[in-house]
């Protein structure tokens, strides 16, 4: 292990991919998930910019965590999809996603994945990093085909698919940083996190 943390990072997420990105690079974590309303921040908050709002949810999570645990190091990670100035969520079941793949069929849509490091009430660090996708044109039994073979994982991820399994199959163009399609901008996280003297390399 690379972490030099007297304990383990703690990851406010219960997020398989955000897990393995950081136990990949060698990091001693525990995820302990925030319990947040995170439509009701967002309303509250009265902000539309999709950089601006997974950078909010970020810092929530990792507020909401670090207040129950005392002197931790604590990681909170948001992404959100962004279709023009159209928001997306996860979607529910699986009408929802298909109409959000008819959506983002033959578009350009944008990921804007956040993180925010805090300890107690103290933020550390936050940013936020974007990637562009190109959705080829898909018809509805294109959509079909995908939604049958991917199964009960499209409501699992905004936008109905994970880049890193079958959802690439949807995708003629992609630009951007992989860490930041999955959701977590690795690369300035280590960076930080050396600069703390967290990390032995």
């Amino acid at each position: 292990m690379l972490w030099q943390g007297e304990r383990p990072l703690i990851l406010a997420s219960q997020s398989h991919a955000r897990g393995l990105l950081l136990g990949n690079a060698g990091l001693a974590f525990e995820a302990i998930p925030a319990h947040i309303d995170e439509r009701a921040l967002q309303r509250a908050s009265g902000l539309a910019a999709p950089g601006e709002v997974a950078t909010l949810l970020a810092r929530e999570k990792a507020r909401a965590v670090a207040g129950s645990h005392p002197g931790r190091i604590v990681l909170g990670a948001d992404q959100t999809l962004a279709l023009g100035t159209r928001l997306f969520d996860k979607p529910p079941d699986r009408a929802a996603a298909h109409a959000q793949l008819r959506a983002l069929a033959g578009h350009t849509h944008e990921l804007h994945a956040a993180f925010a490091v805090v300890t107690d009430n103290e933020v550390l660090t936050e940013q936020v990093s974007v990637a562009r996708l190109t959705m080829r044109p898909l018809d509805d039994e294109a959509i079909g085909c995908y939604l049958d073979a991917a199964g009960e994982a499209v409501t699992g991820s905004v936008g109905a698919y994970q880049l890193e399994s079958l959802g690439v199959h949807l995708f003629s163009r992609i630009e951007g940083d992989h860490f930041t399609i999955l959701g977590l901008p690795l690369l300035p996280l280590l960076a930080f996190l050396r600069e703390r003297g967290l990390l032995r390399m």
